[in-house]
C-alpha cells in the first residue's frame, strides 16, 4: 500500500453551516500534549459493489460523509479550528472562528483491501498513506484532518489525525459516534441542523476542571526544559505549538493485530493467579489476591512481557523495560464531571516494576500484579497520588536506557460499533502506534468479549513475539 498506489481525487475543506466564535482554554490535562504527536486512526468498511464502484462512490457516498459531517462539525465547532496562543494569555486556547473548517482529502487506492484488513504482520509503511498530515507551526496547530480512501469494488477508508491537546481518546470516539449516527439516520439534503442523542453531544465547559492548586497539589513540570532535553534540535520557546518530530517507525518495521479472547483472557487470568502469592513485587502495600483481575491488567501485561522477551532474545542488550498507562479520570475527580466532557482527562502513571521483571520466568505475574496494584493504589489514593515523583523518575529511566512501553485507545471505546450507514467497520487500527513503543487497543470485531492489540515492530522481533504471544495461549 504504498503512496505510489494512491491516487488523490480532491483536496477539500469542510465547515459547520454556521457557528459563533468558540475559544476553548487548554487546561493542565492538555498542556502535557502540547507538541505531542498526533493520534491517528483509520477505519475501514466494506462496502457493496453498488456502492463501491469509484463513479457511485464520490458522487453518493462522498457527498454524505461530508454533508453529515458539517452537520457534526456544527455540534463539535473546535475541531474545525486551531490551537492558538494569543498575546498576553498564560496558556493556548483551541479558537474557532466562523470560515475555519477541516481539511478533507479524497482518495483512491490501487491496493488490496483484503490485505488491509489481514491482521497478519504487514509492512507498517502500508498504512501511513490512509492517514492524512495534520499542519502545524511555531503560532498556530490544527486540530484535526480527514482522509477519505476508496479501494474501488470492495470498500473505503476514513483516516482521522487529531490533536491530541485537544481531545483524547473518549473525546474522538464521541466525535466518531456522533458523525457516523448523523450520517446513518439523516438526510442527505437536511438543511436543518440536526440533533444529536443526549450521550453524544460534547460537553466543552472547562471551569468543572479545577487547577493543580485547588486539587491539592503542585504541579511544577517545566515542559520546556523537558522538551530541550529529548528534542535539542527543535524549537524550544515556551510558547513554540509546532508539534514535535516522532517519526513513524517505517524501515524494517512490521504492523500486526493479534486478539486476546475471552477464554485466553481467563487462561492468562488463572495462571497469573495461581502464582500471585509466590511472586513478590515492588513498593505493594497491599499483597492480597483479587478475586478477578481486569481485561486491560492481563492484555498489557503478557502482551508487553511477550514484547520484551522478543527484543531482548534479538538484541540482547535490550534488557531493561518499563511500562506507563493512562486513567480516564472523568468519573474520578471530585466532584466528578459529565462522561461526555470534551477535551484531556485522562492522566498518566507508570507501573512500579524493576526494569528487570519483564524477562524474569514469572514476568507474566510480576507485571499483572504490578499493574495491578498501580490501578488499586490510584483508585484508592487519588489518580494524582505520587504526582511529584513522576518526572525524576522518567527521566532516571531514560538515562539508564530503558525502554517505555506506552498503550493507546481502549477495549471500551466500542469503536466497532460507528456504523455510517453501510455497516460496521471491518477494522479499526490505531496508525500512530509506530511513532513509540506503544500497543493499540479496541475491543474485539468478531466477540462480545476479548480484547484487538496493535503493534508495530521490527520485523525480526515481531515473528518472534508472534511465536511467543500464540505459544502462551495453549501452554497449560
Amino acid at each position: 500500500m504504498a503512496s505510489h498506489n494512491l491516487k488523490i481525487h480532491e483536496q477539500c475543506t469542510v465547515a459547520p453551516p454556521s457557528a459563533p466564535q468558540t475559544s476553548l482554554p487548554l487546561v493542565f490535562f492538555d498542556l502535557f500534549w502540547l507538541r505531542f504527536h498526533p493520534v491517528e486512526r483509520i477505519f475501514f468498511y466494506s462496502l457493496p459493489v453498488t456502492h463501491s464502484n469509484p463513479s457511485i462512490f464520490f458522487a453518493q457516498v462522498v457527498p454524505k460523509l461530508k454533508n453529515s459531517l458539517s452537520h457534526t462539525l456544527q455540534h463539535f465547532s473546535p475541531l474545525a479550528g486551531n490551537v492558538l496562543w494569543p498575546h498576553g494569555s498564560s496558556n493556548p486556547v483551541v479558537q474557532y472562528n466562523p470560515g475555519d473548517a477541516v481539511s478533507v482529502v479524497l482518495a483512491e487506492s490501487e491496493a488490496d483491501f483484503d490485505h488491509a484488513l489481514d491482521n497478519a504482520p504487514k509492512d507498517a509503511s502500508e498504512s501511513r498513506c490512509l492517514v492524512p498530515h495534520l499542519e502545524s507551526s511555531d503560532s498556530h496547530a490544527s486540530v484535526m484532518a480527514l482522509q477519505i480512501t476508496l479501494f474501488p469494488n470492495r470498500g473505503f477508508a476514513i483516516g482521522i489525525t487529531t490533536h491530541h491537546a485537544v481531545l483524547d481518546g473518549k473525546s474522538s470516539t464521541l466525535f466518531i459516534k456522533a458523525w457516523a449516527s448523523l450520517c446513518k439516520t439523516n438526510d442527505d439534503y437536511s438543511e436543518s441542523s440536526p440533533s444529536l442523542a443526549p450521550e453524544l453531544e460534547p460537553f466543552f465547559d472547562r471551569t468543572v476542571i479545577k487547577s493543580p492548586s485547588e486539587l491539592g497539589f503542585d504541579l511544577e513540570i517545566d515542559l520546556a526544559e523537558m522538551l530541550t532535553k529529548l528534542f535539542p534540535s527543535e524549537n524550544s520557546d515556551g510558547r513554540c505549538l509546532k508539534l514535535l518530530p516522532f517519526p513513524p517507525r517505517l524501515e524494517e518495521h512490521v504492523r500486526g493485530t493479534f486478539v486476546l479472547t475471552g477464554p485466553d483472557l481467563e487462561r492468562i487470568k488463572n495462571r497469573v493467579l495461581s502464582k500471585w502469592d509466590s511472586v513478590d513485587i515492588v513498593e505493594a502495600e497491599s499483597n492480597s489476591k483479587p478475586t478477578k483481575l481486569s481485561t486491560f491488567v492481563l492484555t498489557c501485561a503478557y502482551t508487553f512481557v511477550c514484547i520484551a522477551k522478543a527484543w531482548h532474545r534479538v538484541e540482547k542488550e535490550k534488557n531493561k523495560f518499563a511500562s506507563g498507562f493512562t486513567m480516564d479520570c472523568r468519573a474520578r475527580l471530585e466532584p466528578p464531571i459529565p462522561e461526555n466532557y470534551f477535551g484531556n482527562c485522562v492522566w498518566g502513571s507508570m507501573v512500579d516494576a524493576k526494569p528487570s521483571a519483564f524477562l524474569e520466568e514469572e514476568g507474566l505475574v510480576n507485571i499483572a500484579k504490578s499493574t495491578h496494584s498501580k490501578i488499586k493504589e490510584m483508585l484508592d489514593k487519588g489518580v494524582f497520588h505520587g504526582i511529584g515523583n513522576a518526572a525524576p523518575r522518567y527521566a532516571a529511566l531514560a538515562k539508564e536506557g530503558v525502554e517505555l512501553f506506552g498503550i493507546a485507545g481502549s477495549n471500551r471505546f466500542g469503536v466497532y460499533e460507528n456504523d455510517f450507514g453501510w455497516g460496521k467497520p471491518s477494522k479499526v487500527e490505531i496508525a500512530s502506534v509506530d511513532r513509540a513503543i506503544t500497543i493499540g487497543l479496541a475491543e474485539n470485531r468478531d466477540e462480545k468479549v476479548g480484547v484487538e492489540i496493535g503493534i508495530v515492530l521490527k520485523r525480526p522481533v515481531m515473528e518472534l513475539f508472534a511465536t511467543l504471544f500464540r505459544g502462551g495461549l495453549s501452554d497449560e
